[in-house]
């Protein structure tokens, strides 16, 4: 290959997880030019340690995990830029200060924007959603005013926002459109045990409640909601916590194939030759078998960036994510999830086992298939498991009867955990004893 096949222009819009995987992986397979268009930050940074800067336990630059040299170091250009068009027949971007930019390969990791419920009110000063570095200085500019404050959407973000203020000694009221913290994820003792952990730290919750409008006062801030019951709360500040969507607006005219998101085939590759989409923008038009055609994942983002990086470089890679898993915290309590465990399973389908330690906020639910016995996933909370060898047991297909067997490899920390192993494995014995 000449140097001038070798040596192309690369072009990523995003500055998250998924566009500087691709970069990095890039750099280091290639001299490819390579330029990064991201008007956000100046910095790649993690965004779910932004709730910890809130909260007094990180500074901002703790959430870098790069030095501010990186573009220097690995002779990458960041251009602080909002993409308007892109004029895929002439292979051009266009910016809002009526620049333009050419490329050669063109990767969209433009990743997610934050949904909005377009409710009377949602406009008001200190109505905010909470998912860029602005929304954090947003949201702090606002604090040192606000007694209570009303999070709407019960899920992850949700949660997240309501420690934060929790944190800082706001009163916080806490809408669920569900009947019960993230039941259509978590089976009912789950649920119900982060419900009363909730309600311990003193969140106010409001289950099967959602947002009517939002009042304003004299100065046009919010002074309360009202929510689908009628019922009205006082508050001086409101986080919409209802999920994110592809942030694929700008792309609405290009001729790019878009429906939830740019839709990709097994490559990543778009409908338009040399242009990708990587992360959460990107929408599967096949998934892998169980998975969603969206998954906006931190770690999804970084194996689509790795294996975009391949395919530019080395060899053309199908997208592989592996075995499902995720996870979280409920203030103090560690939440994860390995393969499939359904909050409502097909009996003939999904077979579960369920352990709570008694008066502990630590529990474990395994599911297997009923008849071949094939381990199919696993939720914990308050433990700590390792992910690698629930991947190797996901991925190999093994039975129950192994994990059940072989839990103190599978836990973080075992030598501080042997009572509950054995009880695990004391009542799996019990409920499975052949009569």
């Amino acid at each position: 290959m000449s140097k001038s096949e070798r040596q192309k222009k690369i072009i990523i819009i995003g500055n998250g997880i998924s566009g500087i995987t691709a970069a990095r992986h890039l750099r280091k397979k290639s001299d490819h030019s390579i330029i990064v268009i991201s008007e956000e930050s100046p910095y790649f940074f993690s965004r779910t340690a932004l709730m910890y800067v809130y909260m007094g336990q990180l500074k901002f630059e703790h959430t870098k995990p790069y030095e501010d040299d990186f573009w220097k170091k690995n002779k990458i250009k960041l251009i602080q830029q909002h993409v308007d068009e892109i004029n895929l027949e002439q292979k051009e971007l266009l910016f809002d200060n009526q620049t333009s930019l050419n490329y050669d390969y063109l990767v969209i990791a433009s990743g997610s924007v934050p949904n909005r419920l377009n409710c009377p009110g949602e406009n008001l000063k200190a109505v905010q959603c909470f998912y860029h570095k602005q929304d954090l200085d947003l949201l702090e500019s606002w604090t040192s005013s606000t007694s209570t404050a009303v999070v709407v959407g019960g899920g992850l973000i949700g949660i997240e926002l309501a420690e934060m203020l929790h944190s800082r000694g706001k009163k916080v009221h806490f809408l669920i459109r569900e009947s019960s913290f993230w039941n259509q994820v978590l089976a009912s003792e789950e649920s119900e045990l982060i419900n009363q952990h909730l309600e311990s730290h003193g969140i106010n919750l409001h289950f099967s409640t959602e947002l009517k409008a939002i009042k304003g006062n004299n100065e046009g801030r919010v002074c309360g909601i009202q929510t689908s019951h009628n019922s009205e709360l006082k508050c001086e500040w409101v986080g919409l916590a209802i999920g994110v969507s592809p942030n694929i607006d700008f792309l609405k005219d290009s001729g790019l194939s878009i429906n939830k998101g740019i839709r990709v085939n097994p490559y990543l590759e778009t409908t338009s030759p040399g242009v990708y989409a990587i992360g959460d923008c990107a929408e599967l038009i096949e998934p892998p078998p169980g998975r969603n055609a969206i998954e906006p994942l931190w770690y999804t983002g970084r194996i689509m960036g790795e294996t975009l990086a391949q395919t530019l470089t080395v060899k053309k890679t199908k997208y592989t994510p592996g075995p499902w898993f995720n996870s979280a915290k409920f203030f103090d309590i560690e939440y994860q999830t390995y393969g499939t465990v359904s909050a409502h399973p097909d009996p003939e389908q999904e077979a579960q086992f369920f352990w709570k330690r008694d008066q502990e906020n630590s529990c474990i639910r395994l599911s297997y298939h009923p008849k071949d016995q094939i381990f199919l996933g696993v939720v914990s909370l308050g433990l700590r498991l390792r992910h690698e060898v629930f991947d190797q047991w996901l991925q190999e297909q093994v039975k129950i009867e192994k994990v059940i067997k072989n839990l103190e490899i599978a836990f973080f920390n075992p030598e501080f955990s042997p009572n509950y192993i054995s009880e695990i494995q004391k009542l799996w014995s019990l409920k499975h004893a052949v009569v």
